[in-house]
């Protein structure tokens, strides 16, 4: 009787410790950086716990640069992009110029044999102005006429009075209006920030044109680039993140985020959206030079979320979970035929590399890793 008991309880302290090592050789399993990282791995990590046993293999700490990142195609086109409608009905009689610039005191295109003027300002044309009216929008009209030469006898401000009916009848007759009555009926002007790039005709000759229908499409005159974005990205939307866009040419150049062609937060990023997020992309250093480049090819534009500089790196199958209870991260250092545990830091993780910092390790230096 007392042989079996023996013989059982011998049993059961192997099984016992069994049930220990296979709890010791857990895969430890960490969330570093952008995501879970598997660390070291099984055998490697009891092994490299024992001190002076060698790994299977090794590799190298190098100090670089982390990126992260995403590259997606774009193409030149040019900021704030929208359209212009006609707030009346009418037959386009002279359609716009697509690749024109246009600035204050030009025509955008002819309704009804009367020219359609840009003139500038950020209050959109709501009524005809006539004498009696005031408002933001009679002041931006008179500061435009002023800027156009009009203004001799024209007092700026809010009130569309007689000065302003004659700035206005003297305005029309330069643009050879026959019936200069000095009245700005709702269709003879546009107001927009600035100057304008067209970018398509809408609306062609002879096409019927009203408050539904869109005539023309016009940018400012910066050149972006533009590029789209899955919704799951918005946080790479938000205004200057940085972007490095590789032109059609095979020129590098750099830029920042400026904004987005859908709706946005009151952060400045966008909000998803099922068909993803336009970005526009202002470009760093001379812009001119934008104009050799092919607007039809496609450009491959490199979103930057985060990036550390000049620091130590290894392989993330090298960084090994310690056990006990202060647990950790470290590097197994190989020196000499030897080998010890080194414990670091983790920072961000990218291209499959990590960064590692603490006392004891420095760039060439060997670190172990499993055997590949």
């Amino acid at each position: 009787m007392q042989g079996q008991a023996a013989r059982r309880s011998g049993r059961h302290a192997v099984t016992r410790r069994k049930a220990l090592v296979a709890a010791g050789a857990v895969t430890a399993v960490a969330a570093l950086g952008a995501g879970a990282l598997v660390l070291g791995g099984g055998d490697r990590d009891a092994q490299a716990e024992k001190k002076g046993a060698l790994p299977p293999a090794t590799t190298e700490i190098t100090r670089t640069d982390l990126v992260q990142s995403k590259t997606v195609d774009g193409h030149l086109d040019f900021a704030r992009r929208r359209t212009v409608k006609s707030p009346v009905e009418g037959t386009v009689t002279k359609a716009a110029e697509e690749g024109r610039t246009v600035v204050a005191g030009q025509r955008l295109y002819e309704r009804d044999a009367r020219p359609v003027i840009l003139m500038y300002g950020p209050t959109p044309v709501f009524r005809a102005m006539k004498v009696g009216d005031r408002g933001p929008d009679v002041l931006q009209l008179e500061r435009n006429l002023r800027d156009l030469g009009f203004g001799a006898n024209l007092y700026v401000d809010t009130r569309y009075d007689k000065g302003t009916e004659a700035a206005v009848k003297s305005w029309q007759k330069s643009l050879g209006i026959e019936n200069a009555d000095g009245r700005v009926d709702r269709g003879d002007v546009v107001f927009q920030p600035g100057a304008v790039r067209v970018v398509a005709a809408d609306a062609a000759l002879a096409d019927q044109v009203g408050p539904e229908k869109p005539v023309l499409t016009v940018a400012s005159t910066t050149p972006v680039v533009r590029a789209r974005l899955e919704q799951t990205d918005a946080a790479l939307t938000s205004r200057g993140t940085k972007v490095e866009v590789t032109l059609p040419s095979g020129r590098a150049v750099g830029g920042k985020v400026a904004g987005t062609a859908g709706p946005e937060t009151p952060g400045g990023s966008a909000e998803p959206s099922q068909d993803g997020i336009t970005v526009e992309v202002a470009l760093d250093g001379d812009r001119s030079a934008l104009a050799a480049e092919d607007a039809k090819a496609t450009a491959s534009v490199k979103f930057v979320s985060e990036s550390r500089r000049n620091v130590l790196t290894v392989p993330v199958e090298a960084v090994v979970a310690l056990r006990g209870e202060n647990g950790g991260y470290g590097l197994q250092i190989v020196q000499g035929g030897t080998a010890r545990m080194v414990r670091v830091t983790t920072g961000m993780t990218a291209d499959g590399r990590i960064e590692v910092s603490g006392g004891g390790i420095s760039a060439g230096m060997r670190v172990g890793v499993a055997k590949q």
